[in-house]
């Protein structure tokens, strides 16, 4: 059996509301899981104190057992001190697509043919 450390959503459509919640790891989000250790309202500004609320003493004792918290949730234990998340970093994410450099060079050859067409002109 497998646990996680994962958000389940509640609140209404567009009012986002997320319990942080011990479930096993093939358990629906919003379905049925162990314990509730804590809440995140992301309506909340970010310096809000109320925004992310975890039992601390819970969440460590889940993750001395052995439960794997997700990504976001893995983000809050690290900023509340209590887990050391590694900052991931993908820089073929920022280079710009296919299509864009395709588009980019073109844009270039006709601005250079224009460019010599006038020189030829003058």
């Amino acid at each position: 059996m497998s646990v996680k450390i994962r958000l389940s959503r509640g609140g209404t459509k567009k009012k986002p509301y997320y319990y942080i919640v011990v479930a096993e790891a093939t358990a629906p989000r919003d379905g049925r899981y162990i314990e509730q250790i804590g809440t995140h309202n992301p309506m909340l500004p970010k310096d809000h104190a109320d925004r992310v609320k975890i039992d601390l003493d819970r969440a460590k004792h889940w993750i001395s057992v052995g439960a794997q918290p997700t990504d976001r949730v893995a983000r809050f234990l690290d900023k509340a001190g209590l887990l050391k998340r590694a900052a991931k970093n993908n820089p073929e994410k920022a280079k710009p697509g296919k299509k864009r450099l395709e588009r980019e060079a073109a844009a270039a050859e006709k601005a250079k043919a224009a460019a010599e067409s006038g020189e030829s002109a003058a």
